[in-house]
This record gives C-alpha cells, structure tokens and sequence, in this order.
C-alpha cells in the first residue's frame, strides 16, 4: 500500500520524465494490479501448502527486486514490466500476511489483529503522499521504487525472527491446472477490461480477450468441480454472507480505495499544488483510515451493520466531492468531504477482510485471504480503468468545443488533454500562442474537473448498490466475522 500511494502521487513526476501519457500512466497503475489480482488466489494455495512464512519471504524478494529494477527503469515500457513483477511478490506478500493472521490469532484477539491490520494500512496511507511528495521533488522519482529495497530487507529479517511458520496440514498438493485457468482467465479478462476503451470495446484484440478470459474461467469451474481437493469449494458461494461480505468487499474497492489514485492527480491538477504540497494535502483522507479501524475496533455491532455505515458514508463523501469539483470549492471545503471519504474507507478497509476471512475455517486461510484479495483488487483493476475512462472521455468532451474556439484541431486538443490529465501538459501548452495560453489552462482544470466529477459520482454509485446487495445478502443475525466459522453449513461438510 505504501507503495502504491508513493507511485500515486509520482505519476505527473513520472509521465514528464519519461514522456508519458495518460494511457501510460495509467499503466503504471494496472500493469502491478493486473499480475497481482490474477495470482491472489493461487498465492493464497501455495501459502497453504509450502508455509505462509515462506511465502511471505519468498514475495519480499520478488518485490524487492522488482522495485529495483522499477527504479532504474528508462522508459514506460520497461517500468511496467517490471511493476507487473512487483504485482507477481505482492499478491504472495499480502495473501500470507492475511493468513498469519487468520491462523494465529482466535475470537477478540483477532478481531483486535485485523483493526491492528487495517490501521497499519492506513499509516501507509498516511505516509505515502507526504513521502512520494518529497522524494519526488528532492530526489527523483525512482526513489519512490528504490526506496523498497531497503524497506523489504528489513521486512524479510523481521519476517525470519518473528513469525512462525504454518500451514494446511490438509494440503495435498498444488492444484496446477486450477491455478493455470484462473490466472489466466482473469488476466485476458482484466487486460480487455484496460484497453477496451482506447481499442474500442467491439474491436477485435478486445473481443478475443474477453472470449477467451470467460472460456479459461469456464474452465477453471469445470476443473475445480473435478478435483477431489480442489483450490475453491464453490459451496461457500451458497453462503449469503459471503456474498454479502464480496459485495462490500467490491464497495469498498471500486467506491473508496480507488479515490487513492485520482486523488493526487485532482489536487495538482484542480489546485495546481506540486507534488509534495499534493501529499501532504492527501492527510485528511489519509489519516481517518488509519485512525477509523482502530475505533471501529471497538463497536461491538455485527459486521453487516459495521459495513452498511461505511459504505454510506464513502457514497456520502464521494458526492460532496462530486459536487465541490465543478463549484470553485477551496481546498479546505473540498479537504472536509475527504475526511468524509476517507472515514467511510477506514471502516471498510479491515472489516471487510475481517469479514471475509470468517468465511472459511482457520486451515483455510490462505485461500479464504486469495478470494478475499482477488475480489478486493480485481474490483480496485475494474475501478481504476473504468473511472479513469470516464474522467478522460468527459474531460474530452468537455475540450471538443473549446479547442475549435481557440483554432486547435481535434488531434492537438486530445494529446494536450490526456497529457493535463497525467498532470503533464506544462511543455505543449508553452508550444501554443501566448494570448490563448492562460485561456486554454483555465479551461483544461475546468475540463479536468468536470472529468473528477463524473468519477467521483460513478464511485459514489458503486457505493450505494454494493450496501443495497449487502444489506440484502447479509443476516443481521450472523455470526462475527472473527469467529471463523460459516454461516452454513456445506462447505464444512464438504471438507
């Protein structure tokens, strides 16, 4: 997460070094996400069958490296292949880290484990836009990758002295041919998902990798239901709080922890704040999730009940967003409905996981942290590209007319917006006519704003129909999340 937040506020940083556009910056974003919410399943198995321990080390290292070479990086290219290796050690990383947790901790105790979990989140939150704020302007921005070396040497030697090592004693072997389908399939789909707006959603590179990520997943169902120990047990999906729980889950990915990544981008390009001042102004909604987790600790109400008020909240604070993007709004007004924002996220962030690792019995847990994981990232993927599509393709729309006023054609009009929207735009606008300068600035934030707008009413919808499905879907009556045990009983004697 801390790395995430630190790449976030870097992008505009980025694209200008490496003369990137919006579509590149954007990939910087998904090329990590994509590998990560491929693997989260499959690295949640092996957990199971080598050790949680191992696979955390083994995760750190790949990570490690993989920032490395993100730092040294020459060119879009080469920095999104190697972010796609950061995303291959940090699905192996995070699903190991939910499963320590998940085997070492019982009742009060855990729940306790995941507030703790999810607060350590939001210190990364927190820190993340101040740190990539000032690396980026003092040092570069490769030190926002680099800066992981030292961080997952330390991780890995504390990982080593500190945590035991566990498994499922159950596990009889790595189920290859489930891993293969799933990963796949998932990574056709999410690719097409990407590049379905730039390529045309009818085009046919899109068609096919739609067609062929449904058939790998078709598949993947049909290999499971074969195995006599199969990655996933489909009975848990008979489960309506486990349904419940994965339409929050999806809530609060695509409705609030998406925010993270346009947040940054708004402040620089909405307020004209640089980098570092962009990070620091992140704090109010940074800091509530770190803060919130801790409180919401505390409240002795049912899960359902816990995340029904975090999603209304995180709908809440997105459209006052929404409405203070297009209304001149100071920072300080738009800093109030961050808070907001930001409280919503805080509740969801460890209760979600919570919740849905309560799913699956405690031997399980490396699996039940994979489909908790793949869930929460492969919505965060889906999020990430369809907001960034609207604020683009509303952005343009917006710039259509204008650039016909000032005698731009189209072509020139759409290579300044999508660089403005990566926060890089500075160099061609400097390129056209003195007297239409200043104008068409004023009129790329308004533009820009507009684009923020339609993103933060899309995440606010995401929102309000995940908490209308899990209020549905879960039972006021259930079980806490952090009993580990099932609302039915199928899966149980399935096992």
């Amino acid at each position: 997460m801390l790395d995430s937040n630190v790449v976030a506020v870097a992008l505009p940083t980025i694209a200008s070094s490496l003369n990137a556009d919006f579509a590149d910056v954007q990939w910087v974003i998904t090329a990590y996400v994509l590998p990560f919410a491929a693997l989260l399943l499959a690295a949640g198995s092996f957990g199971d069958k080598v050790g949680r321990r191992l696979s955390a080390i083994i995760g750190m290292v790949i990570f490690g490296l993989a920032s490395l070479i993100c730092g040294l990086a020459e060119s879009p290219f080469m920095l999104n292949i190697a972010r796609a290796v950061q995303g291959v050690g940090a699905a192996m990383l995070l699903t190991a880290s939910l499963a320590v947790i998940n085997h070492t901790f019982q009742g009060v105790e855990r729940a306790k484990a995941y507030a703790f979990w999810g607060a350590s989140l939001g210190v990364a939150i927190t820190c993340g836009p101040i740190i990539g704020g000032v690396i980026s302007s003092a040092f570069g921005w490769t030190w926002a990758f680099l800066i992981n070396v030292p961080i997952c040497t330390a991780l890995i030697l504390a990982t080593i002295k500190f945590i035991p090592e566990s498994r499922d004693p159950d596990a009889k072997g790595l189920d290859y041919l489930g891993i293969a389908t799933f990963s796949s399939g998932l990574f056709f789909l999410t690719w097409a998902v990407i590049d379905g707006n730039s390529l045309g959603w009818t085009s046919s590179v899109v068609t096919w990798r739609l067609l062929g990520g449904v058939i790998l997943l078709l598949l993947f169902v049909i290999v499971e239901k074969r195995q006599a120990n199969p990655m996933v047990h489909f009975d848990i999906f008979r489960s309506k709080n486990f349904a419940g729980t994965a339409m929050a889950m999806v809530g609060y990915a695509a409705g609030a922890q998406v925010m993270i990544f346009y947040l940054p981008l708004y402040l620089q390009n909405a307020f004209g704040f640089p980098p570092v001042i962009a990070g620091i102004s992140m704090l109010p909604f940074a800091l509530p999730m770190f803060l919130v987790p801790r409180l919401g600790a505390k409240l002795t109400w049912t899960p359902r009940s816990i995340i029904a008020l975090g999603l209304s909240i995180t709908a809440v604070g997105n459209i006052v967003m929404a409405l203070l993007s297009g209304a001149n709004a100071s920072y300080y007004e738009f800093a109030a409905a961050m808070i907001v924002a930001g409280t919503g996220a805080g509740l969801l962030n460890g209760e979600t996981a919570k919740a849905m690792q309560g799913a699956l019995p405690p031997n399980r847990s490396g699996v039940a942290s994979g489909i908790a994981s793949t869930i929460r990232f492969t919505a965060l993927l889906f999020g990430v590209a369809a907001l960034g599509a609207i604020l683009v393709n509303t952005m343009l729309n917006k710039m259509a007319p204008i650039a016909r006023d000032y005698g731009l054609s189209m072509d020139d009009a759409i290579e300044i917006a999508k660089r403005f929207s990566a926060g890089d735009a500075g160099m061609l606008i400097f390129k056209l006519p003195i007297e239409s300068q200043h104008g068409i600035a004023a009129s790329l934030r308004s533009a820009f704003e507009a684009g923020f707008g339609g993103a933060a009413w899309t995440a606010a919808g995401v929102a309000l129909v995940t908490l209308l499905l899990s209020r549905v879907l879960m039972t006021g009556g259930s079980l806490p999340a952090s009993s580990g045990q099932m609302e039915e009983a199928p899966f149980v004697a399935a096992e």
